[in-house]
């Protein structure tokens, strides 16, 4: 196949989460970056632009100006998908603008800073058709899909509990006041929005629980705290969840932990069985039921369900997780861009990734679990 070909908006000299995209999209030899407008910085943008080889033509100085040139180009020269990976304030703006202009977009989440944007931005979507991925990565771990296809299909009963947790130390001093760039964005409110902890990796955990169970947070009464003196945002959280269905859960996130890396756990109880998966161990799913052995399921065997086959690249024993995880939501928005420049409907496991819809539900999950922090209510509705 002809490789997509995409462009980015951010992700340049020194931007961590920009390296993975490229390194996710290059895995599969399925798109070719092409252009870019990779820092706020003009200079920078155009220099980093040449340490990815690219022609400087398309290496521009600002988004405006990427977007201006990629439309004065051929059709069937231009970027067909533009990969958002900017901090959160950025997202609105260049993700609207490239929808609007009829572009693919791969959009990092949260989303967008309100969920009046997001409405907009879901709104857009529809009317155009573009295809429109959030990078939700963890969805594309291939024992996270085997986890959907048993929920969905029954083989727990009816969900009764949900326990997800998302824990690091990274943040556990002030890191912000000494120039890493990472820490410094992620908890300035201009930039990174409302939460800090919450929305960085609390959105993550949310969008998980949703993924495998398809049920949703219908209510939350949750504590966000601020432990690290001088902080503007929260770096804890504590969440209780009801879903539908009569579902409970909790959602714990957290960057103080100090020791944890990226514990990124989830647990999904019901009435026939439970099963339970860890981000840093993720090729294996653990599945209980009642009267039975525990049942350990690795990725890459032949009793695994078609989206979790589909997913996985190399055979059983050998690790594949966090970049390959990234390249399957890339690989699902792929497909739907080249089934919708064939003008067919997309087969069963094709275009397979988090969706506009979903990054403006975490929005909302996000504003309310705020709202509900400091809210004398016990619980509020999302």
């Amino acid at each position: 196949m002809t490789p997509i070909r995409y462009g980015m908006v951010g992700g340049g000299r020194d931007a961590f989460i920009g390296a993975v995209h490229r390194k996710a999209c290059a895995l599969d030899g399925e798109a070719v970056l092409v252009a870019g407008a990779l820092s706020s910085d003009p200079e920078k943008s155009r220099a980093s632009g040449a340490d990815l080889g690219l022609d400087p033509s398309r290496a521009y100085g600002s988004w405006p100006e990427m977007l201006e040139g990629e439309l004065a180009l051929p059709e069937s020269e231009r970027v067909q998908l533009v990969s958002v990976v900017t901090p959160n304030h950025v997202h609105f703006d260049v993700a609207l603008a490239f929808v609007e202009a009829g572009f693919a977009v791969v959009c990092d989440k949260p989303l967008v800073h309100t969920s009046e944007q997001a409405e907009l931005l879901v709104s857009a979507v529809r009317e155009h058709g573009n295809p429109f991925a959030v990078t939700y990565n963890y969805t594309g771990y291939p024992m996270i899909k085997e986890a959907r296809a048993l929920v969905r299909g029954g083989e727990l009963g009816d969900i009764r509990k949900v326990v997800v947790s998302y824990t690091q130390g990274w943040l556990a001093t002030l890191l912000e006041s000494t120039g890493n760039k990472q820490a410094d964005w992620r908890t300035d409110p201009a930039r990174s929005g409302v939460a800090g902890a919450m929305g960085d990796i609390g959105s993550h955990a949310e969008n998980l629980l949703a993924t495998i169970t398809g049920l949703h947070v219908t209510h939350v009464c949750s504590d966000l705290t601020t432990f690290v003196e001088g902080r503007k945002l929260d770096d804890d959280a504590s969440v209780l969840l009801r879903l539908d269905g009569g579902a409970r859960g909790t959602l714990t996130a957290s960057q103080i932990a100090i020791g944890y890396e990226n514990a990124l756990e989830i647990a999904v109880h019901g009435t026939k069985g439970s099963l339970s998966w860890r981000q840093e161990e993720p090729n294996e799913l653990l599945v209980r039921r009642a009267d039975e052995p525990l049942r350990v399921l690795r990725r890459g065997n032949p009793y695994l369900g078609a989206a979790a086959t589909k997913a996985t690249r190399i055979p059983p024993g050998h690790p594949e997780a966090f970049i390959e995880a990234f390249a399957n939501v890339y690989l699902g928005a792929f497909e739907a861009i080249r089934a919708r420049e064939a003008g067919r409907a997309l087969g069963d496991l094709e275009g397979d990734f988090p969706s506009v819809e979903d990054g403006a539900r975490g929005v909302r999950f996000i504003e309310r679990v705020v709202e509900s922090s400091s809210s004398s209510e016990k619980w509020l509705a999302v």
